[in-house]
């Protein structure tokens, strides 16, 4: 892993784990996409349209630790498990995978099924 890659990864865990959307901010290209997978119209199509929607899961009680992050060319794959406050602090695995472009995050896209996320990260289960 190249130094300015792992030092992407680190504060991208440092900011997700602090829920710090101004770091997390930092990390994103102005242009950075949000979407389900195969999206072809992501709702998310700019940094502050990302923010906003983290910024709604934390207004509804969501909250995210994450478990691990793993990198492949230029997909990083965020293992999360999430915590939903309002029903009765119940946790749920969730992933993003991550494209990054330039240094920054350029499209986030949110998966259910494991199996699902590392195949579009490029990695093998």
């Amino acid at each position: 892993m190249a130094d300015s890659e792992s030092q992407l990864v680190a504060a991208i865990r440092r900011a997700l784990d602090a829920a710090d959307l101004d770091a997390f901010g930092e990390l994103l290209d102005p242009r950075v996409t949000w979407g389900a997978p195969g999206d072809p119209a992501p709702p998310c199509r700019n940094r502050r349209q990302v923010l906003q929607w983290y910024q709604r899961g934390r207004a509804a009680g969501r909250q995210a630790r994450v478990i691990d992050i793993t990198t492949h060319g230029d997909k990083i794959l965020v293992a999360l498990a999430v915590t939903d406050t309002t029903a009765g602090a119940a946790e749920a695995d969730r992933w993003q995978v991550l494209t990054v472009a330039d240094g920054k995050i350029r499209d986030i896209r949110g998966y259910d099924r494991r199996d699902l996320a590392v195949a579009a990260a490029g990695l093998s289960s």
